[in-house]
Order: C-alpha cells, then structure tokens, then sequence
C-alpha cells in the first residue's frame, strides 16, 4: 500500500499586514507559502512549522487551520495553518530551495504565483469563512 501524500503550508503576515512569501529555485520559479510535505509520523501541524524553520529560519507557533485542500490529480491533501512567529525577526532563505523571502502586499502579489497560493491566502485572511475543506484542480499560473 502507497503512502498518501500531505502537505502542509503557513499564512505568516507581518504588523503591516504583508503576508510571507518564499521564492522557490526550481520548477517556475514562483512564490509560493512556506511549506511542504509531512515527513513519516509529522502532523501537519508539525510540518508547518518544520518548513517554515527550513525555508526562511523562522520559528513559529501555528494559530489556526485556515483550510484542507484535495488536489484529486495527485491523491494529496494540503493543510493551511496561519501562523504567529516566536520572535520578531527577518526570514532568511535557505538556499537550497528558496532564493528569496520577503512580506508582500496582497494588492501587490509578486509573479509568478499560482491560484492556488493565492486562494490559500485569501482564504486565511477571510475569518467570515466557515468552509475549510476545498477540492483544487490544476494550476493556473500568472507569470
């Protein structure tokens, strides 16, 4: 039996409300949330924060969980978690995966970036929403 993948992402925003971006070094390049796939026996929760501290050095504490969603075209489920940091302090990338990490304005979202982080986001920041399981299809990309 194939194990199911998870994946799990965090909604960090700053005091100005700039929401944290990472810049990935492969694939298109794109901004995306801090994330990635749970490791064997992590929680989501767990992960959230593991690739938070990977990614952009940062610790965090997870708050809330802002949505579930299924992407039927790889059998996954991605959890979104907002979440606070430890400690005031600037991301740094790692590197090895990230080239950058900076906060952005949701008006001025960087590219290219998919509808997907962006629904993610949204959907973090919007606390009328009382719907948390979504179902995904492919990406669309704004470059």
């Amino acid at each position: 039996m194939s194990k199911k993948p998870v994946g799990a992402a965090a909604v960090i925003t700053d005091s100005n409300g700039r929401v944290l971006l990472v810049k990935h070094n492969y694939g298109k390049y794109n901004w995306e949330l801090p994330g990635g796939l749970s490791e064997l026996n992590e929680s989501a929760e767990n992960t959230a924060k593991r690739e938070v501290l990977e990614e952009t050095g940062l610790e965090v504490a997870v708050e809330r969980l802002t949505g579930v969603y299924y992407e039927p075209t790889y059998d996954m489920h991605h959890f979104v978690f907002t979440c606070k940091l430890a400690e005031n302090q600037p991301p740094q990338p790692d590197e090895v995966e990230v080239t950058e990490c900076k906060y952005w304005s949701l008006t001025d979202l960087p590219r290219p970036i998919s509808d997907f982080t962006i629904a993610r986001i949204q959907d973090a920041l919007n606390t009328d929403v009382n719907r948390l399981f979504h179902v995904i299809g492919p990406r669309q990309w704004f470059e």
